[in-house]
């Protein structure tokens, strides 16, 4: 195995060995930490970078922006406990969708990439603004957690742009989805 997909596989595994196996949902600290303490989002923010990769061209920094600007607007809505329903299936989906995505190296245009994402980036920012503890303030913690979910997005991006380099890493990376499709489906099995 080369270098540098060992490289991306010990980072894609740090970062879900570094979470917890709960929907990140509870937590009373920093919007920083926020995205980083549940394996849904984890695995949601890493796949964006991931399947960005996989589309390549302006999608490789337009699809994770789409996702970034949605979640700022979704978690306004959260912040102000707007009654919208559904925001927890539709972040499991997110996790099923995208990791099927890149399994099935599913091509789309950017422009539709990125609005598919933007429908799960809102979810995702609803969750972590109806979240956000009461002593927060709202515009470091929102900051907070659009800095750390961008943060996830490069290395879902870097790490499947380094796979890509390799003779067979349009199959491992294929792989890499295939196997957050399932643990999107043990989440919501749960």
């Amino acid at each position: 195995m080369m270098a540098s997909r060992r490289f991306a596989v010990a980072v894609f595994a740090f970062g879900c060995a570094a979470c917890e196996p709960c929907l990140a949902h509870g937590f009373a600290g920093s919007g920083w930490l926020h995205p980083l303490t549940g394996l849904d989002h984890m695995l949601a923010m890493l796949a964006v970078g991931a399947w960005s990769a996989q589309l390549g061209g302006r999608a490789l920094y337009l699809v994770p922006m789409a996702f970034v600007l949605a979640m700022a607007l979704g978690s306004v809505a959260g912040v102000q406990q707007w009654p919208i329903t559904g925001t927890e299936s539709a972040i499991a989906l997110s996790v099923l969708g995208l990791g099927g995505a890149i399994a099935m190296q599913t091509r789309l245009a950017w422009p539709i990439a990125a609005v598919a994402t933007m429908l799960f980036g809102m979810a995702h920012g609803y969750a972590h603004g109806a979240e956000m503890p009461q002593a927060a303030d709202m515009a470091s913690y929102v900051a907070g957690f659009l800095v750390t979910t961008a943060g996830l997005h490069v290395t879902g991006a870097i790490a499947g742009l380094l796979m890509l380099e390799q003779f067979h890493g349009r199959i491992g990376l294929r792989a890499a989805g295939a196997a957050v499709a399932l643990a999107a489906m043990a989440l919501m099995a749960h």
